[in-house]
């Protein structure tokens, strides 16, 4: 049986003082890590390893206050992530720069009623959940803090797959602005723009130069973000069976005028939910070419659309066929009817939408 790993995150709620005390010592850990990659490059040598960098500080746990796992555990994260963006060292980390962050590794973190043993000492969290029956913890667990100053556990853990079901379902999703997805049933999910409602409120604190306050109002932007977006992909998975969802661009219109709006409705971080949670739930999901789709029509494949920024008023078209469009729900057909990846419709899944099941098409002949 195939498995995936997940994280499961808790708030600590004890011994936040020792962590914030680690995290200094974790952060010298890494620079030193990185002026040892810096000698490297002086003297024109290979790159260093995380193996390397372990050689280079065993036994210098006992002498910083960390346990061994940890100082191995910077070590390795500080190779992974130099190889990851192709650079031959990195930024250094700093109490004021840099978050507080304690990695482990998941052999030495063990769970306790109340909380996490780890170290010799045991780490009491808020905990909404127990980890499930037999779970192994696994390397990437860490103590992290967030802006607020609050110290959070993510414990790594593996699970199964789940069961992969049969696709009787399928759904279509165009993402926008004005609203947050539709979907090809016709339904349509309002974006809330959780920034928007409180962008007033964070600027005139900003203003003041009232950090704290600044930073409590963009964590409750980000956490209310958070759980709109946890809701709404949960429930699509559960509904459907399959999802084929536009490949929308968030850098690139991260860069227009749209740039405030694009970000707060976190595109990415939504696909990257639904992705992980079709594994979780056993469902399909695919993410296709949204180009064309919202001036083509869904019933005879012809592209008749509203064409260019002037197009961009008309919500609404008839195609030469007949068919009344709203144009973001006849986008989402598209999206769904494309959802093998190569222009076709996905074999043995019924199109569910206005009310009835459509008949799929085959879109024009490129030939």
């Amino acid at each position: 049986m195939t498995r995936m790993l997940v994280v499961y995150r808790y708030r600590v709620k004890s011994l936040t003082g020792l962590l914030s005390k680690q995290a200094r010592v974790v952060n010298f850990v890494f620079n030193y890590c990185n002026d040892r990659q810096k000698d490297a490059l002086r003297f024109g040598r290979r790159w260093l390893t995380g193996f390397d960098l372990n050689k280079l500080t065993t036994g210098s746990g006992k002498e910083l206050g960390l346990h061994s796992g940890t100082v191995n555990a910077v070590c390795e994260q500080y190779a992974k992530s130099r190889s990851q963006k192709k650079r031959p060292f990195l930024r250094y980390r700093s109490r004021s720069k840099s978050l507080g962050w304690v990695p482990m590794k998941g052999r030495d973190v063990k769970e306790t009623p109340e909380g996490f043993h780890f170290h010799g000492r045991e780490f009491k969290v808020f905990k909404s959940r127990t980890l499930p029956p037999g779970a192994k913890i696994k390397d990437g667990t860490n103590f992290a803090q967030d802006a607020r100053g609050n110290w959070f556990l993510n414990v790594c853990i593996e699970v199964p797959n789940g069961q992969m079901r049969e696709f009787l379902n399928g759904v279509g999703i165009d993402l926008g602005l004005k609203d947050f997805a539709t979907l090809s049933t016709g339904e349509k999910i309002n974006n809330p723009a959780h920034l928007r409602q409180l962008e007033e409120k964070l600027a005139t604190a900003q203003r003041a130069g009232k950090k704290r306050q600044a930073a409590s109002v963009h964590a409750k932007i980000a956490n209310s973000r958070r759980d709109f977006l946890h809701k709404l992909s949960t429930r699509i998975m559960r509904e459907f069976d399959y999802v084929a969802i536009g490949n929308v661009s968030s850098a690139k219109l991260a860069k227009t005028t749209l740039a405030k709006s694009v970000l707060d409705a976190s595109w990415s971080s939504f696909r990257q939910m639904l992705a992980y949670k079709a594994i979780a739930h056993g469902a399909g999901y695919e993410e296709v070419n949204e180009a064309w789709s919202t001036q083509t029509c869904n019933a005879c494949g012809v592209v008749a659309g509203p064409k260019g920024r002037a197009g961009l008023n008309e919500r609404n078209w008839t195609c030469g066929c007949g068919v009344e469009h709203d144009r973001d729900v006849n986008a989402a057909r598209n999206i769904l009817l494309r959802g093998s990846g190569h222009g076709t419709p996905v074999e043995g899944i019924p199109v569910h939408w206005g009310g009835g099941v459509c008949q799929m098409v085959m879109p024009p002949s490129t030939e």
